[in-house]
């Protein structure tokens, strides 16, 4: 790809050799469409109140090329045939993900999520009816008093807006380190690092895994500890840090609250042969206290399902959790109470 200077303090603008292509960018600024794919120059896809549908806009080969290789200047990502799969992120805070063949069979795949209700507080979250606002509440309280928590749910489930809204609740006066392979929180906090990861060069050096971000930011005297997504091995490094004393928080792909914990046992597994389910399992207990479980219902509508306490006891590979709060007949049932 050839090197332009970007001017950051622009908007991204679509490229449109043909006029009707200029509805890419009236899908971007559409706020009632949620996330736009692009399977083929014809093929033109978006999700509405989580629904997917087939939109009737056809662009060319090299106007989705346009965009993309614009895009990824302007995020500072590169994509090529050694590195076909690419995640980025757009001036709007969207997150873009591009694949090209030969990883796909003819067209280059995109993907474009956009975060409809970011930077919002949890007393924000319970207006649009994802919690209550005792449950606000109670969160707000949890955050201030240094709790672990994980976040948990599906795709597109608003994992990461309920974890900014999270991160928004902790105290000023703590100093604050994200770690993400995007950046998609903005936190509003005076004493903020943001790190992103970094993938290797042509040359194949220079990657700047999240396992080595996390080492790093042990270094940077942080209060709190917050990582977007756990996915591999980078999961034992965070388990680590947070039994050590740091608060932290996280999210993580589940289909519920105690999916997520046996996830977690088993993610720190892929850091070594010599890490077992005799060291994690307890490790595990001890670092987490609370997980939230977020997900999206038919009508697009994005809910907290339960809400889980780690008791902190262990038997074998079962670790023990308490309900704290569940939704049941579209209502919420108070379960134990919980320790602050």
């Amino acid at each position: 790809m050839a090197k332009q200077s970007i001017d950051r303090a622009k908007p991204l603008e679509i490229p449109h050799p043909q006029k009707n292509c200029r509805s890419l960018q009236e899908l971007l600024d559409d706020a009632e469409v949620e996330e736009i794919w692009i399977n083929a120059p014809e093929r033109i896809f978006v999700a509405r109140n989580g629904k997917s549908e087939l939109t009737n806009l056809i662009m060319t080969k090299e106007s989705v090329t346009a965009f993309v290789e614009k895009a990824l200047m302007w995020g500072g990502r590169r994509l090529d045939l050694s590195h076909p799969f690419v995640d980025a992120r757009l001036p709007d805070g969207s997150r873009l993900h591009v694949a090209i063949p030969e990883i796909t069979a003819e067209h280059w795949a995109v993907n474009i999520r956009k975060h409809l209700i970011r930077d919002k507080s949890l007393r924000d979250l319970a207006s649009y009816g994802v919690m209550t606002s005792e449950i606000s509440d109670f969160l707000s309280q949890q955050v201030v008093s240094g709790k672990n928590i994980l976040i948990s749910g599906s795709t597109q489930a608003g994992k990461t807006t309920l974890l900014n809204a999270l991160v928004g609740e902790i105290p000023n006066s703590e100093r604050v380190i994200t770690i993400e392979e995007v950046f998609e929180l903005k936190p509003k906090l005076p004493d903020l690092i943001a790190m992103q990861t970094r993938s290797m060069n042509l040359e194949g050096s220079g990657e700047i895994s999240m396992r080595k971000l996390i080492k790093e930011s042990l270094r940077m005297r942080p209060s709190r500890l917050i990582i977007g997504e756990i996915r591999e091995a980078e999961s034992l490094d965070l388990l680590i840090a947070l039994n050590s004393g740091l608060p932290g928080m996280a999210t993580i792909h589940a289909n519920s609250a105690k999916d997520a914990i046996r996830k977690l046992q088993t993610l720190p597994l892929l850091a070594g042969e010599n890490i077992s389910h005799f060291f994690v399992t307890p490790l595990v207990a001890r670092s987490i206290d609370l997980v939230i479980q977020i997900a999206i219902d038919s009508k697009g509508s994005r809910r907290i399902l339960e809400i889980l306490q780690v008791t902190k006891r262990v038997e074998g590979e079962h670790i023990e959790t308490e309900a704290v709060w569940t939704l049941e007949k579209n209502e919420y049932r108070r379960g134990m109470q919980p320790i602050l």
